[in-house]
């Protein structure tokens, strides 16, 4: 993995309707975005040269930026297509995009009714997420301290840049700890999400994930349980209790970066990656490079 700089990279940024060098696509100081968190965006996989789910995303983005009370003033297929460019001119055949929406500098204080809106669209080569022995064998999760909110105190269902604050903090803490990654409650203490993916168990047989009424409904969640139900695997989404977990089987995260990711323990509950893990881990690498229909 290239463990230059994000800053000191070479290649290209798609950055409001062309592509620039890569080290060039900067903002001010006093962008919006960066103080208030006006920030919306996409985490999108390459596989075999072609994006998975694009035109899921570049919907997504559009929404999540309309709930933050802002207009991109693009079409999903322009976002798709500056996706596409930004992929090519980048030469990504396995690889990560991240669409970015923000406020610009054009105001400075909570209001930014006049701020223009800019769009950027990086791609770089990232490989798995975990580390691919630890990931095998499956992940180990720190239950976080912090919840995820409250519908009604902010806008839970947009995939905007100021939710992640409490996910960074979270995983910042697993990993002092000697953990891979944490697990959010929600806040009336229901298991709801990992810090940047959804999460499944398994109990006889039957798929259990928690209802995403306060966390988004993640495309890669949406593509594991259709694949799920293709195979006969029954998928339940309901209220999950911290509890529960004693009595679960497999676990596993799904997410654009995570993929299908098994869990072997969450603090001190464990579980081992059995044949519903391996069977979708298969399923999923078969659906996104194609040898299945998406």
């Amino acid at each position: 993995m290239d463990t230059t700089s994000f800053a000191e990279r070479d290649g290209f940024i798609w950055f409001n309707g062309e592509l620039v060098d890569w080290r060039d696509a900067n903002v001010h100081v006093l962008t919006h975005g960066l103080h208030y968190a006006s920030s919306v965006f996409e985490g999108e996989r390459v596989y075999d040269g072609e994006i998975f789910k694009l035109t899921e995303h570049s919907e997504r983005l559009i929404k999540s930026a309309n709930i933050l009370g802002f207009d991109l003033g693009l079409t999903v297929d322009e976002i798709n297509q500056a996706c596409l460019d930004t992929m090519h001119a980048n030469n990504i055949v396995d690889g990560y995009l991240r669409p970015v929406a923000w406020r610009g500098s054009e105001m400075m204080g909570v209001s930014a009714q006049q701020n223009k809106i800019n769009f950027a669209v990086a791609a770089w080569v990232w490989p798995s997420y975990f580390d691919p022995e630890a990931r095998m064998k499956g992940i180990r999760l720190q239950i976080s301290d912090w919840r995820r909110p409250s519908p009604d105190t902010i806008p839970t269902q947009s995939k905007a840049a100021g939710l992640y604050m409490i996910c960074t903090l979270s995983k910042h803490k697993a990993e002092s700890d000697g953990f891979d990654d944490a697990v959010m409650l929600d806040y009336r203490g229901r298991i709801a999400e990992a810090t940047g993916a959804n999460i499944f168990f398994t109990k006889d047989g039957v798929l259990h994930t928690p209802t995403p009424d306060c966390f988004l409904d993640g495309i890669t969640r949406r593509t594991v349980i259709d694949l799920a139900k293709a195979r006969g695997i029954e998928v339940v989404e309901r209220i999950i209790m911290p509890e529960e977990m004693a009595d679960f089987e497999e676990c596993f995260l799904t997410g654009t970066a995570a993929e299908v990711t098994p869990v072997g323990a969450i603090n001190d509950y464990k579980f081992t990656p059995g044949t519903i893990c391996q069977t979708l881990i298969e399923d999923y690498e078969n659906c996104v490079r194609r040898k299945v229909p998406a």
